[in-house]
């Protein structure tokens, strides 16, 4: 999981959040957890709100960037149509 928050793999993190919410409870089903068993929950509860932070982060960076692209977004379109014009030697 370290490996995916650091890499932002979304994709691997969905997986491996999907995974945990159907293994741990059937872990717990088992029977009371071993004192080994709750230090690696403690563990992975601590790497998962890791992972959630950074989707968070990245959902807000995206956020911006959209809202940027929709904010610039005559002046994308302008710069479009100057540049089509220039490569097509058509002028208005």
């Amino acid at each position: 999981m370290s490996a995916a928050i650091a890499s932002e793999d979304w994709k691997t993190l969905a997986a491996i959040n999907t995974l945990m919410g159907t293994v741990l409870p059937q872990m717990a089903a088992q029977g009371k957890w071993t004192s080994a068993e709750l230090a690696a929950l403690s563990a992975l509860r601590q790497m998962h709100e890791e992972a959630v932070k950074r989707c968070n982060h990245a959902t807000d960076e995206l956020g911006r960037r959209l809202q940027e692209m929709q904010t610039n977004r005559e002046g994308f379109v302008a710069y479009a149509l100057d540049s089509e014009i220039a490569e097509n030697g058509i002028q208005a």
